[in-house]
């Protein structure tokens, strides 16, 4: 049984991601209130196995979530990119004329937005996390009363779904990042080939800096995927980047690590693993 933690509450697309992810495997989910607490429970076990949002092809990336990954030891061991599908989901025998009240995570209420708006006179009322909204309608009875959510939450909790595919967008992805402690990389990664990497280093305030660390890895024949500047408090107009690379050839990319050193400072190696493509399937393509 594999213990992984989560943030958000039983149903969360987060667990949809940990259950995908490791499918091959017994799972056992540990909800925890935020994604502070993710790394908190694994301070308690060495075994568990953190899943945690990084990034949204519509809201962006979560930057509070970067910093939590340089002030802690968790490694990424994997990624996993999973299409988000929102359902309006009610008591048994609600129908759609009952409601006169719509609640969940105020990001899954924006993604939806479209679809709110041919619902003329309901009320939308913000909650901590979309599972838990579903949850809540179950054990409190609220007629009248409706979730957004995962199919999956609707499901566990003993809901109907009103309607399902709600979002605006239909290319909605959350990427998540695989998290353990070093001495469990080699048990999750198994022998998936290596091509990936994520960072996060300081560059000095001068002109060219960044260009010239990007001109080193490109080089080294290193595809940079992503760049997400931070800035440092305390450290006025000064900035820590997090990136991500992949690349063909582990060994070159180590010595890229080594060419820009001297460039650089506060380095850290966040983790190294498999990149995971998007599954290709017809809502993707809708």
């Amino acid at each position: 049984m594999k213990r992984v933690a989560i943030q958000g509450g039983l149903g969360a697309y987060h667990e949809i991601a940990a259950r995908e992810y490791f499918s091959d495997e017994n799972v056992e989910i540990v909800p925890c209130s935020t994604f502070r607490d993710i790394f908190a429970e694994a301070e308690k076990d060495p075994q568990l196995v953190g899943v945690m949002a990084i990034e949204n092809t519509i809201a962006g990336s979560l930057l509070k979530n970067h910093d939590l990954l340089k002030m802690h030891n968790l490694q990424i061991a994997g990624e996993h990119k999973l299409r988000i599908t929102h359902s309006l989901a009610a008591l048994p025998g609600q129908t759609l004329a009952d409601i006169r009240e719509v609640m969940s995570h105020p990001m899954a209420l924006m993604q939806c937005e479209d679809f709110l708006d041919t619902l003329p006179g309901i009320k939308v009322v913000e909650h901590d996390d979309t599972a838990l909204a579903a949850r809540d309608i179950q054990e409190k009875t609220l007629a009248g009363t409706a979730a957004i959510c995962s199919s999956f939450a609707a499901e566990m909790y003993g809901l109907e779904i009103l309607a399902s595919g709600i979002e605006t967008n239909k290319r909605n992805f959350t990427r998540f990042f695989i998290l353990a402690r070093e001495e469990m990389l080699h048990e999750i990664q198994k022998d998936n080939n290596i091509n990936k990497s994520s960072l996060v280093f300081v560059l000095p305030h001068a002109e060219g800096s960044l260009s010239q660390v990007l001109s080193v890895l490109s080089f080294y024949g290193i595809n940079l995927t992503r760049i997400q500047s931070l800035p440092i408090i305390g450290r006025e107009w000064e900035y820590q980047f997090y990136i991500d690379l992949t690349f063909n050839d582990y060994n070159r990319y180590r010595q890229s690590i080594d060419a820009i050193m001297p460039l650089i400072s506060g380095l850290k190696v966040l983790g190294e693993y498999r990149e995971e493509k998007h599954k290709k399937n017809e809502e993707e393509n809708k």
